[in-house]
């Protein structure tokens, strides 16, 4: 399967190349043939590059995965959704809807409007189960490559191209998304620097199907598309484009939000964050216009959502800066930091600055190129040997990937450079043999970590402080384990069970497996799944 994906991103990434180069010039359309050709050779290379990034990504998801890294939320979260997409129906996820309350028939598009996942359903006719996601996520993430190298090429060069390209590959906002197993956001960083790129390239209609796309993927991409129109709105004969960009953008988040996600069954009010500035979107936005300092005060509480802007941009030499460009990322970097609830929004950790990413990269870039174009008028510069002069323009793409290599080990990637990350430990094999004692087809209640080792053969719930009666349950005793608060709780929890009449079958490193016979609840819809090997 990781084979197959990867073929097909090396594939796709060698066509993408190939035919922008082939159809883009390198300063207008007169460019000589001898500079077009030039584009053309590049492709090998960048498509093995792309292939590297996968290959990278996939071994460090699937790594997770089998040392029980990963989390049953949200992992299994999508496993659920995209199998029932698979299957020619709403995307399903059981486990989300029952923890949550809104019931075992919940779909995924009332907690998030996020259409964009059912392209991934016939990869699970492939290989259903988890696995197939974060194979399919690595892919995308590493195909991003693509159009930040080519934006790239066209202002600093090839060389320098390949650097920011190496500087989006190591990222931590990357990072960070690949840890946090699988999300929507795997096509964001494609699509946003395919629109960026495309736009760049004079490709207007392309770079609109891009936009288009976009708000496919999640509820809150219209807000991308709007800085985007802020963007344009800075530049001279696009401000009726970019007009249009804001518009379309603050429309399609408030259908999103508002209308489609009430539609499929969710609550418009789940993710309401701003209790602060008003209970709902117009009382806020009052609010914020009648006290803008509130705004300013709510960007730097917790001081940690500081230290997260911080960090989006001090990797990036302060590069975006300098960019108009950055006005895109603006809108969505400002709906997490106004928040004044779910600290996971301002947090470096999750997925959420993934995003970002690709759009404050190339950012850089232009910042870059303008700085260099503010030196320009200066008379050292001038005075410096050509060669000297095309060297320079390496400078800020060599330090964006200086800057990358140099937090790996404070981010996720870090854990490479951990030999224990690459075998299961103890504790690792005892939560795998818990898991082989449920059976094929069975409900059962499992612990976090454990929900992405059964999710493939079993009905996965999580385990949780409600009673939910599955005939099965795979607890933990010896860590906290989200959603508990304390593993006291856990304990608890577990006592509990067994005084309703739940055995003990299991016990090792911390991990019980109980079961107690009987009927399943009816509300828990019955698995039509085929048998497969147990994990």
């Amino acid at each position: 399967m990781g084979g197959l994906v990867s073929c097909v991103g090396l594939v796709a990434s060698w066509r993408v190349a190939e035919a922008v180069a082939v159809s883009e010039k390198a300063d207008g359309d007169e460019a000589p043939a001898r500079v077009r050709r030039s584009r053309v050779r590049p492709r090998l290379p960048l498509a093995l590059l792309v292939a590297a990034a996968a290959v990278l990504y996939a071994t460090y998801s699937l790594l997770r995965i089998h040392t029980f890294r990963a989390s049953t939320y949200d992992l299994v979260i999508f496993d659920q959704a995209i199998r029932s997409y698979s299957r020619f129906g709403l995307p399903v996820a059981m486990v989300k809807g029952v923890h949550n309350g809104f019931g075992p028939g919940f779909s995924i598009l009332g907690d998030h409007f996020s259409p964009m996942l059912a392209v991934l359903a016939p990869l699970y006719w492939i290989h259903d189960g988890p696995e197939t996601l974060v194979i399919a996520q690595a892919v995308l993430l590493a195909l991003a490559f693509v159009p930040i190298w080519l934006y790239t090429e066209r202002r600093l060069g090839s060389a320098a191209a390949y650097c920011v390209a190496g500087a989006y590959t190591l990222g931590w906002p990357i990072a960070e998304a690949l840890a946090f197993d699988f999300h929507e956001v795997a096509f964001v960083p494609l699509l946003s620097a395919l629109m960026v790129e495309r736009h760049d390239a004079g490709r207007r209609g392309q770079a609109a199907f891009m936009a288009g796309m976009l708000l496919l993927v999640k509820e809150d991409m219209g807000l991308l598309l709007a800085g985007f129109g802020l963007y344009l709105l800075t530049r001279r004969g696009e401000r009726r484009a970019g007009a249009i960009h804001v518009l379309v953008g603050l429309v399609a988040t408030w259908v999103s939000s508002r209308v489609l996600i009430s539609a499929f069954g969710g609550d418009d009010d789940y993710y309401w964050a701003y209790g602060s500035f008003g209970p709902d979107l117009p009382s806020a936005a009052l609010h914020l216009l009648t006290h803008p300092w509130d705004a300013v005060k709510a960007l730097g509480t917790p001081p940690m959502k500081l230290e997260t802007m911080a960090l989006l941009v001090l990797p990036l030499l302060l590069l975006p800066l300098a960019s108009p460009l950055t006005l895109t990322a603006v809108p969505l970097l400002a709906e997490r930091m106004l928040a004044d609830r779910i600290p996971n929004w301002w947090e470096a950790r999750y997925h959420y600055n993934a995003f970002l990413i690709a759009v404050l990269l190339l950012a850089s870039v232009d910042g870059a190129v303008r700085l260099r174009r503010l030196l320009a008028g200066r008379s050292w510069p001038r005075a410096l040997p050509r060669r000297l002069r095309r060297v320079s323009r390496l400078v800020p793409a060599v330090g964006l990937l200086v800057a990358a290599v140099v937090t790996v080990p404070y981010f996720s990637f870090g854990e490479f450079g951990d030999a224990s990350f690459y075998r299961r430990n103890e504790r690792a094999r005892a939560a795998a043999a818990a898991a082989a004692l449920v059976p094929d087809g069975a409900l059962v209640e499992a612990v976090n970590p454990l929900g992405p080792a059964l999710s493939t053969r079993t009905r996965v719930l999580l385990w949780d402080w409600e009673p939910r009666d599955a005939p099965w349950v795979i607890a933990d005793t010896r860590r906290r384990q989200f959603p508990f608060g304390s593993r006291d709780e856990q304990i608890r929890r577990v006592e509990v069970l067994v005084a309703g009449g739940y055995r003990t079958l299991f016990q090792r490193e911390g991990f019980i497996v109980l079961h107690r016979p009987g009927p399943e609840p009816v509300n828990i819809p019955q698995s039509d799944r085929k048998q497969v090997t147990r994990y």
